[in-house]
């Protein structure tokens, strides 16, 4: 007995030390990629100042910024945390909680319905082949200038891929698992929660993740075109008019940043706990 638990402990901790072994390989991997990323910054810095004679920021004079920003140095007015706040809660935020409770619910409803199926999808398909910014005209027209037109193109671009990524994933879902389920006396509305959702979680996932990342492009590039008075796509159009380059590649490098939080963190965790969550069933 006591050897069995020597065993498992031993197995246990090889497990833990495997584990242990590729993060630090993985995160190994990750500086290397930032060190590529800030040497190539550099010799581009270089290779401009040596051959046009215009000053390109780098990467020192860059954080240096970002520091004195933090410090309290205003950007155009406010404060660079007023200007994220102002993308990420008051534009962003809304429309991308928009389009994921309207492209869960349609995309649920057409995953599970053939007809409704075959009306919605081709214009879903056509509405995705739109860029973002050639929604700027349409949201004018609409709501005039101001957050109502961001919030509106964050919202058509984040909705579309929610709604084909969750009507796919449902649509996926083998009916084997749904036969077997009402032949053991399941009702359909708990074979729907019960069989089809967490089947189709990772696709319903992925749609999230791509309708973020659709929303966050198009929020910045609709800063720099729809008038709003604040925000880092505002603080980046102004950059370009005041030649502050330094400010804008901070803004840039904020926006990166903010992606990839979410990109690396958020959905990450929510795969991963997806993943060992389908292991254990």
């Amino acid at each position: 007995m006591a050897h069995t638990a020597y065993d498992l402990s031993k197995a246990e901790f090889e497990v833990r030390e495997g584990r242990l072994r590729a993060g630090l390989c993985r995160a190994g991997r990750h500086l290397l990629s930032l060190g590529l990323m800030v040497a190539v910054w550099y010799a581009l810095a270089g290779w401009v100042r040596w051959q046009r004679g215009v000053e390109f920021p780098t990467p020192g004079d860059c954080l240096g910024r970002l520091v004195a920003m933090l410090r309290g140095e205003k950007l155009y007015g406010y404060s660079v945390g007023e200007h994220v706040l102002s993308s990420f809660l008051r534009r962003w935020l809304a429309g991308y909680l928009l389009a994921v409770a309207a492209g869960l619910g349609l995309g649920l409803v057409v995953g599970v319905s053939r007809r409704l199926h075959e009306v919605m999808m081709p214009l879903a398909t056509v509405i995705q082949l739109i860029p973002g910014l050639a929604w700027v005209p349409i949201a004018l027209l609409l709501f005039g200038i101001g957050n109502t037109a961001t919030v509106f193109m964050i919202f058509i671009t984040a909705l579309v891929p929610i709604i084909i990524n969750t009507a796919g994933g449902i649509e996926a879902v083998p009916d084997i698992y749904c036969r077997a389920a009402r032949m053991m006396g399941a009702s359909w509305p708990r074979v729907f929660c019960q069989v089809m959702l967490p089947a189709a979680l990772p696709a319903v996932v992925n749609g999230l993740r791509i309708g973020f990342a659709n929303g966050w492009r198009v929020l910045i590039a609709a800063e720099m075109v729809v008038g709003v008075g604040l925000g880092l796509g505002y603080a980046i159009i102004q950059a370009r008019w005041s030649l502050d380059f330094e400010a804008a590649f901070v803004c840039i490098a904020i926006i990166c940043a903010v992606g990839l939080v979410f990109e690396k963190v958020v959905f990450a965790v929510i795969e991963r706990r997806i993943t060992e969550r389908t292991r254990s069933d």
